[in-house]
């Protein structure tokens, strides 16, 4: 059997890479996205069943089974259990830059109704939150906490080798989808046989939520500009326009 896992990060378009990889004639894609497999804490670990992991991937003979759960990058023990798992499997990690994928991880809160702090308080005193959780990891309120890629990396560093994670980022998948796809083909190993163009915008909010505002940029920036530098060096992906104080997205949001 062999297994590609979608790991990481959440907010940076995995939904829409699960799919186009789903299309692919040599890919099977789990039954539904973001199994929240290895994230269970709920699961005996020391000596865990994967029948429901099994049963839901929706194993297919011959083809490479695909999970997209992004939480598995930021979540202690994730990877662990993972490379327990399947120490063969390919890893997939899609980065966006951590200002954007804050707000947008916050936004998705705020309309689920599980975030009640505004912007500029969740990613300051909120944070609070996140280092009272159990192993100082919280599913809903780390905005700043899952922006900061570098020591993730380096953790699933230690379980896999080089060889076997592609890294790419939000903005190359949506402003060079054929490329990008053509690149996680080749990691991959299958035919190049996808040719997708950019899907799964959502839709921008007019309000005030919708912006971030500079000063809240300007902090979050000093917060990451170290980790984003970090970043690059140990993925070899080209961040330094993340480090632009007048850096744009290319698309408003995606999941």
């Amino acid at each position: 059997m062999k297994n590609v896992f979608i790991a990481g990060v959440q907010k940076s378009g995995t939904t829409a890479l699960h799919t186009y990889i789903g299309g692919h004639s040599h890919v099977s894609p789990s039954m539904k996205k973001e199994l929240h497999f290895f994230d269970d804490e709920k699961i005996d670990w020391q000596c865990p069943s994967y029948d429901r992991f099994l049963s839901e991937v929706g194993y297919v003979h011959g083809k490479i089974n695909c999970d997209a759960t992004p939480i598995y990058l930021y979540w202690p023990n994730s990877i662990r259990r993972l490379h327990n798992y399947d120490p063969k499997a390919q890893i997939i990690i899609v980065l966006r830059h951590p200002v954007f994928r804050a707000h947008s991880h916050w936004r998705m809160e705020r309309m689920r109704g599980a975030e009640a702090l505004p912007f500029s308080d969740a990613i300051r005193s909120g944070r609070a939150r996140v280092k009272e959780a159990k192993n100082g990891a919280h599913r809903i309120y780390s905005y700043v906490e899952r922006g900061f890629y570098a020591e993730q990396i380096k953790h699933l560093l230690t379980y896999y080798p080089r060889s076997q994670i592609h890294f790419t980022t939000t903005d190359q998948l949506w402003l060079e989808p054929k490329l990008t796809l053509s690149l996680i083909e080749r990691f991959l190993k299958i035919p190049e046989e996808l040719n997708c163009e950019p899907e799964y915008i959502i839709s921008a909010r007019t309000d005030s939520e919708d912006q971030i505002i500079k000063t809240d940029f300007a902090f979050l920036m000093e917060e990451f500009s170290t980790d984003i530098c970090t970043t690059a060096e140990v993925t070899g992906l080209p961040l330094g326009n993340w480090l632009d104080e007048e850096y744009q997205e290319p698309v408003k949001d995606v999941k």
